[in-house]
C-alpha cells in the first residue's frame, strides 16, 4: 500500500510539472521489518513508519517522503522538515472484512458473541468494544494483505513476549487501503464515521521536504490539496491540545462544505467504556482555531485524564 501511495505522488508531480524525473527509494521501516510487536515498542507509529524515512530526507538521501498522514506524531514537530503537499483525501472510513465462510448476519448475532476481531489500533479497539460488546478484541499485526492472509488461512498472531493469539475471525482495516491493494471485493461491512470515527488524518497522503529545499517546495506545492490540507490542520490540533501520543485513542474527522467547515472527534477509554465526543462549525479559512476550540471542549469533559491514562 505504501509503494502504490508513493506511486500517486510520482504520477501527480509527472503531471504538475514538465520534464521532472521522480525515482522511487523504498523503505523498509521497523513497523514492517517486525509485524509482532505493538508499535508503542517503536515510539508509536511516528517510531514505527516515519522517523526512518524522515531521517532519510534530513540526510539528503531523499527529497521528499510519503507518509499516510494518521501514522505522523502531532504532538511534536521535527526540525528541519515540513508537510509541503496534502494529497486529496480518500475514503476516511474503516471496513470490517470477515474470513472466508463467515457471513455478517451470523458475525453479528448476539453483540459478535464468541468471535476474536483482530486490530492494531487503540481507537478501532475502543470502538470495537462498544459496538461488539460480546467479542474478543485481539492484538493483530501486519500488512493489509498480510493480515487477511492469516485471517483467512487461521494463522494466529505472534505475541511480542512470545505465545499467540486468534486466529482472528474478522478483522478491520482502512477502507481506501483496501481499495489501493485491490481488495475492496472483501469488505463486509463499511462503519459510519458515527459508529467509528476516523483517525486523525485518515485518508489523507502528506508529502514531506526539508523545511529550506525550496525548489521541492515549490513542485510539491502544486499537487497541494487545499481542502484536504485545511481538514488536516484541524484534526491535528487536536492532538496538539491534548497532547495526544501514539496510545492515546483519539479521533477526529473534518468535512467542508462551502465556506464552513464541521470538525468532530471523540476521545475514549482503552476498553471503551468511556466515549467523549464534541463537535462544532466555523469558517473553513480558520482550522486551526476550530480544532482548538473542539480540542479544549473535550478537556473540559475530562478527555485529559483519559489520554494521561494510556500513556505507557
Amino acid at each position: 500500500m505504501a509503494l502504490a501511495q508513493t506511486e500517486l505522488v510520482a504520477s501527480l508531480l509527472r503531471d504538475a510539472v514538465a520534464g521532472i524525473e521522480v525515482n522511487l527509494a523504498e523503505s523498509d521501516p521497523r513497523g514492517d521489518r517486525d509485524q509482532i510487536s505493538r508499535l508503542d515498542r517503536h515510539g508509536g507509529k511516528g517510531g514505527a513508519f516515519v522517523a526512518e524515512i524522515r531521517a532519510d530526507v534530513l540526510a539528503g538521501r531523499s527529497q521528499c517522503a510519503m507518509h499516510s498522514l494518521k501514522d505522523m506524531p502531532g504532538n511534536e514537530e521535527t526540525p528541519g522538515l515540513t508537510i509541503a503537499a496534502y494529497l486529496e483525501r480518500d475514503d476516511a472510513t474503516d471496513a470490517l472484512v470477515l474470513r472466508a465462510g463467515l457471513t455478517l448476519d451470523v458475525f453479528e448475532a448476539d453483540g459478535a458473541a464468541g468471535f476474536k476481531i483482530g486490530t492494531n489500533s487503540v481507537r478501532r479497539a475502543a470502538f470495537l468494544r462498544e459496538l461488539y460488546p460480546n467479542a474478543e478484541v485481539i492484538h493483530f499485526r501486519g500488512a493489509a494483505d498480510t493480515r487477511i492472509h492469516k485471517l483467512d488461512n487461521g494463522i494466529p498472531q505472534q505475541l511480542p513476549d512470545g505465545g499467540e493469539v486468534g486466529p482472528a475471525d474478522a478483522i478491520v482495516l482502512a477502507t481506501s487501503g483496501l481499495a489501493r491493494v485491490g481488495m475492496s471485493d472483501r469488505i463486509s461491512k463499511i462503519f459510519s464515521t458515527e459508529d467509528m470515527l476516523p483517525a486523525v488524518g485518515q485518508g489523507i497522503v502528506a508529502v514531506e521536504c526539508a523545511e529550506t529545499d525550496w525548489q521541492t517546495r515549490d513542485y510539491l506545492s502544486r499537487i497541494d490539496d487545499s481542502a484536504a490540507r485545511q481538514c488536516a490542520v484541524a484534526e491535528r490540533e487536536i492532538l496538539w491540545v491534548l497532547d495526544g501520543h501514539c496510545n492515546s485513542p483519539i479521533a477526529a474527522m473534518a468535512t467542508i462544505s462551502g465556506d464552513e467547515m464541521h470538525l468532530s472527534a471523540a476521545v475514549m477509554s482503552l476498553d471503551g467504556a468511556q466515549m467523549l465526543r464534541d463537535a462544532a462549525s466555523g469558517p473553513a479559512e480558520y482550522p486551526r482555531e476550530l480544532g482548538r476550540k473542539v480540542g479544549l471542549a473535550l478537556i473540559a469533559q475530562g478527555a485529559q485524564a483519559i489520554v494521561d491514562e494510556t500513556r505507557i
